[in-house]
């Protein structure tokens, strides 16, 4: 199946032309899924609704349904992105719902825990071309981030990408968007972000029009480190814990003494704000 048609693609690389970012946001269950939609609605922003493997595992085929539908049938285009699957387990999942004909636009094989480039290429590429084949782009990374997440792995050596092997890794894995590693982390910073801002320049000039980056590991960055990575070529951009976890501790507050649609409601208006700011703030807002 080609990929010309292929929605996250279609998204992200009009905003790298463009010069802006594109949120792809976490969500956890129905409620955020909804808040994410209204808001890209209501900012005529396009947007990317990213899960993780953990979320999939639990929900399957009639969660991934949901999402596809809330975002497919949006009034402005949203794509529907796995994020981080490494375990085999997780990617037949994707492809055996695919076939059924519940499937992702996008996902990213990760196999940076690989311990060389060549091994990562070897473990991502029979699923680059699996997924290419039922219209599933890929994102793969170069280098290692360190941290963990929701379920995912915990890493502990990162590894920076390296400019000069990019373009061989892309060819090697066959993949269609690139995360790389610049000093970025999954979780929380405990010294203030130090990104390589001249790998990601570096990165840009190699790949502009032709393979779209990914930021990952964006929790506690300043609106001033968002922008620049925009402007260096950044055009999708995973957001987790912003949305997250004031959505949580408003509906835990809410439910203690609020009626239950009460307190959903109030959490999901804190979840669609935080999705506005991310439009505005990576100019996307009014692009769709």
């Amino acid at each position: 199946m080609s990929l010309d048609n292929n929605r996250t693609l279609a998204i992200i690389r009009k905003a790298e032309a463009e010069g802006y970012g594109i949120l792809a946001q976490v969500c956890y269950d129905a409620n955020c899924v909804i808040g994410l939609v209204r808001a890209a609605e209501r900012c005529r922003s396009p947007a990317i609704l990213m899960m993780f493997p953990v979320t999939l595992a639990f929900g399957k085929g009639p969660w991934l349904q949901f999402c596809l539908n809330a975002a497919h049938q949006a009034s402005v285009p949203i794509a529907v992105h796995l994020d981080h699957a490494t375990d085999p387990e997780h990617l037949e999942l994707v492809f055996a719902l695919a076939e059924q004909g519940i499937a992702f636009d996008s996902i990213m094989v990760d196999a940076s825990h690989a311990d060389t480039d060549e091994e990562n290429i070897a473990l991502a590429r029979p699923y680059v071309e699996r997924a290419e084949k039922r219209g599933i782009a890929v994102e793969v990374e170069l280098g290692r981030l360190e941290g963990g997440e929701a379920g995912l792995r915990v890493i502990s050596d990162a590894k920076l990408t390296r400019p000069e092997k990019a373009s061989e890794f892309m060819q090697g894995t066959g993949a269609r968007i690139l995360a790389p590693s610049i000093g970025n982390l999954h979780g929380a910073y405990l010294e203030p972000p130090n990104f390589r801002q001249d790998i990601l320049q570096d990165l840009q000039k190699t790949f502009k029009g032709n393979t779209p980056l990914c930021l990952h590991g964006t929790d506690q960055l300043s609106d001033e480190l968002f922008r620049e990575c925009i402007k260096n070529g950044i055009s999708k951009i995973n957001i987790n814990s912003w949305g997250r976890d004031p959505y949580a501790k408003i509906l835990a507050e809410g439910l203690q003494t609020k009626p239950f649609p009460d307190a959903v409601q109030d959490a999901t208006k804190v979840f669609e704000d935080v999705c506005e700011r991310f439009f505005t703030l990576f100019g996307s807002a009014g692009k769709a």
